[in-house]
């Protein structure tokens, strides 16, 4: 079973940045596709961004041009730059495979203050 850990949370202003990072165990992250996902209170949770085994990115229109999927196979670890943070972005984040197999991690927690 994959195991997902996220970090780098916590609150930020309007207008800030934050970096997410999940790192996976042991080395499953070059044969799959990733993605962040998010859920704010009373909501589904949705995919944000994605990106592929071969680094292929997408983004879901409501973070395009603000948030940034890499990933780093060599350090198991796969990020989520947030830029120009607004305050509908306040969610908990997970990252989990593209489409959404593994177990769910316990998610970051981020609140972008008005």
């Amino acid at each position: 079973q994959v195991q997902l850990v996220e970090s780098g949370g916590g609150l930020v202003q309007a207008g800030g940045s934050l970096t997410l990072s999940c790192v996976t165990a042991g080395s499953i992250l070059p044969l799959v596709n990733m993605g962040w996902y998010r859920q704010a209170p009373g909501k589904q949770r949705d995919l944000v961004a994605s990106i592929s085994r071969g680094a292929r990115t997408n983004y879901a229109d409501s973070v395009k041009g603000r948030f940034t999927i890499s990933r780093d196979n060599a350090k198991n670890t796969v990020y989520l730059q947030m830029n120009s943070s607004k305050p509908e972005d306040t969610a908990v984040y997970y990252c989990n495979t593209v489409p959404p197999v593994a177990a769910w991690g316990q998610g970051t927690q981020v609140t972008v203050a008005a």
